[in-house]
Parts: structure tokens; sequence; C-alpha cells
């Protein structure tokens, strides 16, 4: 069994929270978490295999993951979200809301 640092608990904190339709970047979780230099410890830890939604984090621009584009996308769009050329372009909550 892994143990989790207290900085990793409170970014595997703000993950867990995404809303179904969120998208968000790993910079904004990281930010959320209180760590902003953290971005991309957030990748890591979103790689080690946890039951984490994954799917809901790309980076600042909205690309998608390389290597898992066409899973992400079907993930993402049973949650609402728009996704073209690779990239997230409309979601529901988060970064690439039209909401303010």
């Amino acid at each position: 069994m892994r143990v989790f640092s207290e900085r990793d608990e409170q970014i595997l904190a703000v993950i867990r929270s995404l809303r179904e339709g969120e998208v968000v970047s790993y910079g904004d979780i990281a930010h959320d978490a209180g760590c902003p230099a953290s971005s991309r410890h957030v990748g890591h830890l979103l790689a080690i295999g946890t039951d984490l939604p994954w799917w809901r984090v790309v980076n600042s621009f909205g690309r998608l993951v390389p290597g898992s584009e066409t899973n992400q996308e079907k993930l993402l769009r049973a949650e609402g979200v728009t996704c073209v050329g690779g990239r997230v372009r409309v979601s529901r909550y988060g970064r690439f809301s039209r909401r303010s």
C-alpha cells in the first residue's frame, strides 16, 4: 500500500472533488490544493493508477492526454463536454466552462 504525503492527499482530494462535466488543468488542481508550483506532480499522481477521474484533467490549453485521447474524449463526451481536434472546447464546469 502506498503512503501519500500531506501534499499528495491535498491534491488527491481536489481531484476526487471534480464533478461530472467539470474539466480543469493540472495547474488548477495544484492551485486549489494550495501548492501552485506542483502541476507536474498532479500529473504524476494521476498516472499512478489510483481510482481517480483522470479524464477531467487536461493541460491549460485543453489538450487531451497523449496516448489516451480516444478514451478520454469518449469519457468527457459522456459527461456533456465538447472536444474538437484533441482539445476540450466547452465543459459544463471548470476552466472551459462558458459560465463566469
